[in-house]
């Protein structure tokens, strides 16, 4: 089969398009015959080497596929079954394997590539917005990055549980998206400062919370954009790993808090992860979540999709398919 690995940290280069095995079912596992492929920024992070795994490594976590082979014990799915996970290992390949418990049937009314398109983010979205700050209806969130592949899941998802929405984006075509999708208010952050637009917005208060996947460039004006008691939940690093800070200054900033959340944490259970995906996935089947593919590549094509996420280019999900 085909894969991509990398043997080096480094830039979007060092992907290679390689030979390997197919590899067999251990028990509790699942072989899948891939469909397509998300492709996410943990990846760009994994390959540059700011988020250190063995190597040679083979990225990628989010696809949908096929059942191609269960090993010993797994019960629950069977050869031919349409079948998605976040949780895949090494999923930037033809076949790649799964634990059982980690994997999720994909209903008939949802296509296998918006399955991989939705599962990764959209479970983000869903734990963001439902339990790591539980909007509630009448309060207001400020979502960075509101065009790209979470960030227009986010805001459809606050929207959903009755938040007013203020988004930053990069562009007048990334605003039209971000207003699309039921944002109140769009700032354009290359010509407005956002925390000032903020403060504007909301006659001075600030916001009950923060979505921010910008991470350097933004965390400090996130910071003040908040209310008093409000709540920056940081979940990504575009721009760079934020720095440390004094904790002092939360307090001095009106009581606040900050979070760094992972969906892992937030998919500690089956149930939990039955219920965000079931969740996510009855949605996109009734038309009340939009879910924009933006690009598919091949496989053999990777390194092309790390550049453009690392760009900043992307106003929907990448995939890659093989």
């Amino acid at each position: 089969m085909k894969l991509i690995r990398f043997h080096t940290a480094g830039a979007p280069d060092v992907l290679r398009y390689e030979d390997a095995p197919i590899p067999t079912p251990a028990a509790g596992q699942v072989l899948v015959k891939v469909a397509a492929i998300g492709v996410n920024m943990i990846e760009t992070y994994q390959r540059a080497g700011r988020y250190t795994v063995p190597l040679p490594k083979t990225p990628g976590t989010e696809a949908a596929g096929i059942v191609e082979a269960v090993g010993a014990g797994v019960t629950d799915f069977r050869s031919g079954d349409r079948v998605g996970s976040a949780r895949f290992q090494d999923a930037y390949a033809e076949y790649a394997l799964v634990p059982a418990g980690e994997l999720v049937a994909v209903p008939d009314a949802l296509d296998l590539e918006r399955a991989a398109a939705a599962l990764l983010q959209g479970m983000t979205a869903h734990y963001l917005t439902h339990a790591t700050y539980p909007l509630q209806p009448g309060e207001t969130a400020l979502v960075h990055a509101a065009a790209g592949g979470t960030g227009q899941l986010v805001v459809q998802m606050a929207k959903r549980r009755g938040a007013r929405v203020l988004a930053t984006v990069g562009s007048e075509a990334k605003a039209q998206i971000a207003r699309a999708l039921g944002a109140d208010e769009v700032i354009l952050y290359r010509e407005q400062d956002f925390e000032q637009e903020v403060k504007r917005l909301t006659d001075g208060r600030g916001v009950q919370v923060v979505y921010d996947s910008v991470g350097a460039d933004t965390f400090e004006k996130s910071l003040r954009s908040l209310a008093r008691r409000g709540m920056l939940v940081l979940f990504g690093a575009a721009s760079g790993v934020v720095p440390p800070f004094d904790l002092q200054r939360l307090n001095a900033l009106g009581s606040l808090y900050v979070t760094r959340p992972s969906l892992h944490d937030y998919n500690a259970t089956r149930d939990e992860i039955l219920m965000r995906a079931g969740e996510v996935f009855d949605w996109l089947a009734d038309g009340s979540l939009r879910l924009t593919i933006d690009r598919t590549f091949r496989l053999s094509e990777a390194a092309a999709a790390h550049t453009a996420l690392e760009g900043r280019e992307s106003m929907g999900k990448f995939l890659l398919v093989p």
